[in-house]
């Protein structure tokens, strides 16, 4: 199995700590925006992973409405079982839309790092914690990145984060699925860019352009995560997958590329949803409603090293 390892880890390392059979579990309300779920190792710690979600109406344990794997939920579990208190919360997105409350047109990319940056705080105002680690998922590397800046903490750690923006990711994807629509996104986006919305777009592009989601794009993309990367003063691990089709491995290497100092992992057949994938993308692709599937071997030992030395 090839296995790329930019920092001490080995897969079939005795656990640090024993695990932990029976956690603590605690709902809690940050505020009206951020509800989560803390899980505590029956033994103290005075280690605490903050886990923000990818895009999307997506829960603290991963899912959104058409995919349900529990990717979130198994990692936090993971990691608490290794003796690191976890904390994951559900996105503002899916908590507006419980309270059928949400307007798309007023939503900000900076909420989401209000919110991440109210979590921090929350639990750093209660002392529990001497030790605070940020993971981010997904769009959620780039909301970490921020909300660290912003913030006290021990660690940060960027799984399957973006090391480019958004709109460049997106034209990439365009560019595999619909070649043919390229230049029209590259248009429209600068467009987006330069007026802060865009009145001309291809049909076909309504889902990135419609207009009640211009003025979240427009502050999305004006973020930058290898400039953002590079404003971090505390240790970083930087993660990705061979298998991720949403987030390439390039992605991460261009996040080390500008942070000499952050260690990378490369999780060989590891998809975008921590899975292990030995077939195609038709397989890959299913997985995202398979909850079953065991998450990847050597993810939970990566992210605990990392927190424990």
């Amino acid at each position: 199995m090839k296995y790329v390892i930019c920092c001490v880890l080995i897969l079939g390392m005795t656990p640090i700590l024993f695990a932990q059979s029976n956690p603590i579990s605690q709902d809690i309300k940050i505020n009206p925006y951020v509800y989560g779920t803390l899980l505590k190792p029956e033994s103290p710690t005075e280690n605490l992973v903050i886990i923000i979600p990818g895009s999307g109406p997506t829960d603290r344990d991963g899912n959104q409405q058409m995919a349900r794997n529990n990717s979130l939920r198994l990692l936090a579990e993971g990691i608490t079982a290794s003796g690191i208190a976890t904390f994951r919360y559900d996105k503002r997105v899916l908590t507006l839309l419980k309270q059928r409350a949400l307007q798309e047109e007023k939503l900000r990319f900076d909420d989401f790092v209000e919110d991440a940056v109210n979590t921090i705080k929350y639990f750093s105002e209660r002392g529990n914690y001497s030790n605070i680690y940020v993971l981010g998922h997904s769009q959620g590397s780039l909301v970490g990145m921020i909300a660290s800046q912003k913030t006290m903490v021990a660690g940060f750690i960027s799984l399957a984060g973006a090391g480019q923006t958004i709109d460049k990711a997106i034209v990439n994807q365009i560019k595999l699925q619909m070649p043919d629509l390229a230049e029209s996104a590259v248009k429209s986006f600068e467009e987006l860019k330069e007026n802060g919305k865009v009145k001309n777009y291809s049909p076909a592009l309504s889902s990135i352009f419609r207009p009640s989601s211009q003025p979240f794009m427009a502050s999305w993309m004006k973020y930058n995560p290898s400039d953002e990367i590079q404003k971090l003063q505390i240790p970083t691990l930087i993660i990705n997958g061979t298998k991720d089709i949403q987030v390439d491995v390039s992605e991460a290497h261009s996040l080390k590329a500008v942070k000499d100092d952050a260690s990378l992992i490369i999780i060989d057949t590891m998809n975008h949803i921590l899975r292990s994938i030995k077939g195609d993308n038709l397989v890959n692709t299913k997985s995202y409603n398979e909850p079953q599937r065991p998450l990847s071997e050597g993810l939970i030992e990566a992210i605990t090293t990392f927190v424990l030395k």
